[in-house]
């Protein structure tokens, strides 16, 4: 995994983030919080689709290395797979600790 790989992780996340925490903002919210929610929303979105462009369709060079499906599917896999390993702990914590 080299910089950019980590580099498109993050803005994919974070625009991903934005995008859900604007949703949730814009839909719950009311008067001046709706219209943040909706900035956040255009930006997440924004940030997200520039980036996939940049990544997946542009010429630039600095961004042709980068295999944008192959990172986000690493990823996800990475991160379900720490999230089993940590639920199976917390688990066996947990019946260790009633049980005793």
């Amino acid at each position: 995994m080299n910089w950019m790989d980590f580099l498109t992780i993050v803005v994919f996340v974070f625009a991903i983030v934005m995008f859900v925490a604007g949703l949730f903002t814009a839909y719950f919210g009311s008067g001046k919080s709706r219209k943040v929610g909706v900035g956040l929303l255009a930006i997440g979105l924004g940030i997200g689709l520039i980036w996939a462009w940049l990544v997946g369709f542009s010429d630039v060079s600095l961004f042709s290395d980068v295999v944008a499906w192959d990172v986000v599917m690493s990823a996800i896999f990475h991160i379900v797979a720490a999230l089993i390993g940590a639920l199976v702990a917390v688990g066996i914590f947990l019946v260790a600790v009633m049980k005793s």
